[in-house]
This record gives C-alpha cells, sequence and structure tokens, in this order.
C-alpha cells in the first residue's frame, strides 16, 4: 500500500456518497437539458438523525465519520466530521469537516463549507450557491492564498441537496434521475438508477433496500461532459423505509472497490 492509493479513500469521506453518480455522454449541447428540472417529491423529510458510518478499502477500515442532520428554521443542515483510521492514517494522515445548509422548502443547496486537513496542511472551501450556479473560494497554503471560481449551470446541488432531492422522489423500480452536483471544486453530470428492491445486513442492522446504479462524468472547462479518469461505477443501498437511509456504497475506482457502510443511527 502506498500513500497515493490512499488519496481515493480521501476522496471518499468528501464526497462520501455522490460523488458516485454519472452517465454516458450525449455530445456536446444536449446534455443540460437532460438534467432533472422537476420539484422536490411528496416524500417525508427526513427526521434528525446522528448517523456513523465506515469507510473501507481492499478489506480494512482505512476511515470512519460522524453525520448529524437536522432542521434550522427554514433550513436543513448536515454536519459532519471524518478521518481516517489505523493504518490509512499512518500512511495517509486525513481529516474532514463538512456543513451544508439546504432550503427545507424546495430542497436547494444555499451554502456548504468544507475544512480539509491532509498532513498538516489546511485547505478551506466555501461554497455560496445561487439560482444560476454557485460562487466558490478557496484558503490554502502557508502563507494563506485565497482563489475564487464561478460556475454557471441551473440546476446545481451539493452534497446534501442532491441526497435529500433524490430520496424526496417516488424510487420507482427502472426510474432514472440525471442531476448535476458540485461537490467542492468541480461539477459534475449524474444519472442515478433504481434498479430494484433488495435486503441487505450493515452494521446498523438488517433492512429492506432500495437499490441504485450511479456513474459519474465530468463537466470540462467548455462544459462538454468528460468520462471520469478514476472512477468507474458504484452501487448505492437505501433503506426502503419511512426513512430513506443511505446504508452503504461499493464504489468501483482504479484500484478496486471503496466501501461506505452505515455502522449507527440515531434519531433526535
Amino acid at each position: 500500500m502506498t500513500r497515493p492509493r490512499l488519496r481515493p479513500i480521501a476522496a471518499a469521506l468528501t464526497a462520501g456518497v455522490v460523488i458516485l453518480l454519472g452517465h454516458s455522454a450525449r455530445g456536446s449541447g444536449d446534455w443540460k437539458a437532460t438534467l432533472a428540472r422537476e420539484p422536490r417529491g411528496n416524500f417525508p423529510d427526513l427526521r434528525p438523525v446522528r448517523a456513523t458510518y465506515s469507510f473501507g478499502w481492499s478489506g480494512i477500515t482505512a476511515a470512519t465519520a460522524e453525520i448529524y442532520f437536522h432542521r434550522n428554521g427554514a433550513t436543513f443542515v448536515l454536519e459532519g466530521h471524518g478521518g481516517t483510521v489505523g493504518l490509512a492514517r499512518v500512511l495517509w494522515h486525513y481529516d474532514v469537516d463538512y456543513r451544508s445548509v439546504v432550503d427545507a422548502q424546495t430542497l436547494r443547496p444555499i451554502e456548504a463549507q468544507q475544512i480539509e486537513t491532509v498532513r498538516g496542511r489546511r485547505k478551506e472551501t466555501h461554497l455560496r450557491f445561487s439560482e444560476d450556479g454557485v460562487s466558490r473560494t478557496r484558503v490554502e497554503g502557508s502563507p494563506p492564498k485565497t482563489s475564487t471560481k464561478d460556475f454557471k449551470l441551473e440546476p446545481l446541488n451539493d452534497l446534501q441537496s442532491v441526497l435529500l432531492y433524490l430520496r424526496s422522489q417516488p424510487l420507482h423500480d427502472g426510474s432514472s434521475y440525471r442531476v448535476a452536483v458540485y461537490p467542492a471544486d468541480a461539477a459534475y453530470v449524474a444519472t442515478v438508477t433504481v434498479t430494484g428492491r433488495d435486503h441487505i445486513r450493515v452494521h446498523a442492522g438488517s433492512y429492506n433496500a432500495i437499490k441504485l446504479d450511479l456513474r459519474l462524468q465530468r463537466i470540462g472547462k467548455n462544459n462538454e461532459l468528460q468520462p471520469h479518469r478514476k472512477f468507474r461505477r458504484a452501487t448505492i443501498w437505501i433503506s426502503d423505509d419511512d426513512n430513506r437511509l443511505l446504508l452503504r456504497i461499493d464504489g468501483q475506482i482504479f484500484i478496486g472497490t471503496v466501501t461506505a457502510e452505515l455502522q449507527s443511527a440515531r434519531f433526535k
């Protein structure tokens, strides 16, 4: 195991869930018209919950994360902290704090902040979403240097809003949803397809589950869709109940399979 090979685990922490999304290219211009523009679905909102996840690679637990989802007035807030553990931490010392704020009525993103520390080097990313895209501010280095970047696309999601939007939908077998996501520094187009129902056992318990197929492409500088060089595909299971909790992710990347699994969930 080498240090560069542990970078996908850091990515799995920061992207958690959704960075694992996508579809095949349809040309340079018409893909924007294929993005889902339907409003949020009628599925009940997620209740406030504290959850823990483990992230694995090549049979080892490489990282853990704690998530707290709750409502604050007219917004939903997702707060999380994660980091590498055990041997992975010896080889790749990584921590991340994440906070996202989403409009509770529309499920559209408002802002997100991500603070990463990699071997003592701090990188802070702040996203501010508007009706026509996102403005990104990043502070990193020593002495700290600030950079900014704007990306125009509508509709555009952050990590929390895309999860909430998808779980709000009917999710009938065979249905498909194409969405655009801006996790931190780049935009992706994703297609999420419901492949059926399943029964799955994770550390937190046994669940009836909805099984999803997810693929990912990056939006290039000229707004063209590009294949992801390191990500291949992913399978995601969410609980088939009133909670629709994320249970497990199996992501196929260039070095093998990276997994995320629910360890515990406590509703408030």
